[in-house]
């Protein structure tokens, strides 16, 4: 009853959560990398080809490079929780009543003493499964994911290019000036409404809706402002 009363199962990194976190974060870099360059471009050369070739060049490399990252980071998160499962399932094994001691340390530090204490001891080194997830949730801080790094970078990969795509857009039926006005204001309502949906998972929407309006804006100024003097420069 006791153990059953401390040990709860975390489930971090749900199906829904891991999707929703790949598509945003390959939409909002996509979109705010895109943005400042196509308009430090736009703004120097007012040549509406050289800016979609730009604007396109950027939104495949940037894709790329955010599925690669995708990629490698989501193998490299799930190789090290299994190198640190092996190697508690190695001490369990070789030093049991060191382990055991840990978890009497673990729900001690939570207020449990005495016969309470001993019996969720007891209770938890008796089940080696619920022994190893408690090891590894309460003493390593540390979920399994069950993301695909092959899945996570086709979501991240494929956002980034939804996402590139938003600033680029106006600059294929609007002349040079004009479409930089469109894909700014665009652009913010796509990151401003990007960034509630966000939010909506911390209960924070119109703050996380902000925070990435004003992401936007910066990279608009400083894309805007490399543009102008590049222009005068050149």
């Amino acid at each position: 009853m006791a153990a059953k009363y401390v040990h709860k199962e975390l489930h971090h990194g749900t199906g829904t959560g891991a999707l929703l976190r790949d598509v945003i974060l390959g939409s909002q870099d996509g979109l705010v990398n895109v943005l400042g360059i196509i308009l430090a471009v736009a703004t120097a050369v007012v040549d509406v080809r050289i800016v979609i070739i730009a604007g396109l060049a950027a939104t495949f490399a940037e894709s790329v490079s955010m599925a690669a990252v995708a990629y490698t980071s989501t193998k490299a998160s799930r190789d090290f929780y299994r190198s640190e499962l092996d190697r508690e399932k190695w001490e369990m094994n070789h030093w049991p009543d060191r382990e055991r001691e840990e978890i009497r340390v673990i729900y001690k530090s939570k207020g449990f003493s005495g016969t309470l204490l001993n019996a969720i001891v007891k209770k938890i080194s008796s089940n080696k499964k619920m022994w190893l997830n408690v090891m590894m949730e309460e003493e390593l801080h540390l979920t399994e994911s069950h993301d695909n790094p092959v899945k996570s970078a086709a979501i991240v990969g494929f956002s980034a290019i939804g996402g590139s795509i938003v600033p680029l857009v106006s600059f294929f039926f609007l002349p040079v000036r004009e479409a930089i006005i469109a894909s700014l204001v665009l652009a913010i309502a796509v990151l401003f409404i990007t960034g509630y949906i966000k939010g909506k998972l911390t209960t924070k929407p119109f703050r996380s809706a902000i925070e990435m309006a004003i992401i936007g804006m910066a990279a608009a100024i400083v894309g805007y402002g490399i543009g102008a003097v590049l222009g005068v420069a050149i």
